[in-house]
């Protein structure tokens, strides 16, 4: 595993930060794509990353300490101690306050951002495992089970990758909402709803090889949160899809607008009748 790719001594490129960078710049450049596909201002693409990691950095850092028991101040300022669902929470508030305040509307954006988080997930967990910051499993005896000698976290057993596990979820659940997100953004929200289910079921599933301490029997904290990110969701998905689609509403204005702006045709002129 390779932590540090590059040391310049006390500054050096670390491999989870360069994933994380990886996963931002991403991220801005998908998103700026869609927006400018469906007409909105792609500009704030980048706010919205900025505020993803501000907030996401403030959220983390918060929901650790309150896990550890020691909210102190050198511990909210270290560089360690970085919980996934804590940044998600974090960042999920500093992007609403970009997109509400944004001039674009802001069902139809957060569709866009939803499949973005597990797009930007997935490059973060190739950190994770370039890193070897013990997000691995347990001892595992399968071909493909990995030992972190190097890592943050060592390890010269053979373990579970998870970091793998999860990324290859996360592109394949981005790879479906992607697929579809033509299809349902007549109904805004859907995409959303839908991005914070596949969210819960990714990780409430891994938990099962990960070597996270159980708070609540057999479940760890990252699954009570799934569970209620998926509850959510489906809350989110059903609630969008009830509501009128806006394909109506807008071929409506397509239509309105194409017959007020052709040229009105004149009426064709009547034949006289002579009289006899």
């Amino acid at each position: 595993m390779y932590p540090t790719i590059i040391d310049f001594g006390p500054v050096g490129i670390h491999s989870y930060g360069l994933m994380l960078a990886t996963a931002f710049i991403t991220s801005v450049f998908v998103m700026q794509h869609e927006l400018k596909r469906r007409g909105f201002v792609p500009d704030i693409a980048a706010t919205i990353v900025v505020a993803a990691a501000i907030g996401g950095i403030i959220g983390a850092k918060i929901y650790a300490a309150l896990l550890d028991g020691r909210i102190t101040l050198t511990e909210l300022v270290s560089t360690s101690g970085l919980v996934w669902y804590g940044g998600f929470i974090g960042g999920c508030l500093g992007v609403l306050i970009v997109v509400v305040r944004s001039p674009n509307p802001t069902l139809p954006t957060i569709d866009i951002i939803g499949p973005t988080l597990l797009l930007g997930y997935g490059i973060g967990r190739i950190g994770c495992l370039l890193a070897g910051d013990g997000d691995y499993g347990p001892p595992s005896d399968l071909p493909w089970a990995m030992a972190f000698p190097n890592g943050t976290v060592p390890t010269d057993v053979p373990v579970h990758p998870t970091p793998i596990y999860e990324t290859l979820i996360s592109f394949t659940f981005f790879g479906i909402l992607w697929s579809q997100r033509r299809k349902w953004e007549v109904n805004p929200g859907v995409m959303f709803g839908a991005s914070l289910i596949l969210l819960g079921v990714e990780r409430f599933f891994v938990e099962f090889w990960r070597i996270t301490p159980r708070v609540l029997g057999w479940m760890t904290g990252a699954q009570l949160f799934s569970i209620v990110s998926f509850i959510v969701g489906i809350i989110f998905f059903f609630w969008a899809r009830s509501r009128p689609p806006v394909a109506v509403a807008v071929e409506t204005v397509e239509a309105t607008t194409e017959t007020s702006e052709s040229p009105k045709q004149s009426p064709s002129p009547r034949k006289r009748r002579r009289r006899r």
